[in-house]
């Protein structure tokens, strides 16, 4: 399986069972998937432009990536900012502070980063 191949099989699935969380009333999962699925597509972004620790290069997890991302020189502020809502602590409530679905971020990064 290619890199192009396997960071969309993860980023696919982890939508997926993001959305079926949300379905069933489990937000906190949804927000959990999503930041998976948002880490795999960054990966995949640091290998094609040879910046950050990359997918295939050293084990990072999702919060790595996502936390290289929102600190890369030269990133749009958007994308800086899509990629600190991943890294939000919940309340003590088990919500964000900040009104956000994660899900949309993901796929909002996906379309921004790689064009797909």
């Amino acid at each position: 399986m290619t890199s192009d191949e396997h960071w969309k099989k993860i980023f696919e699935a982890e939508i997926q069972q993001g959305e079926k969380a949300r379905q069933m009333g489990n937000e906190g999962m949804a927000r959990v998937c999503a930041r998976r699925a948002a880490g795999a597509l960054v990966g995949e972004y640091f290998n094609r432009h040879d910046v950050g620790p990359g997918f295939d290069r050293r084990p990072a997890s999702a919060y790595d990536r996502l936390r290289d991302l929102s600190e890369m020189p030269g990133a749009s502020p958007q994308v800086m900012r899509a990629a600190k809502l991943f890294l939000r602590r919940v309340t003590v409530e088990h919500t964000l502070d900040v009104e956000a679905d994660l899900i949309a971020e993901a796929r909002w990064l996906r379309q921004e980063l790689l064009g797909e």
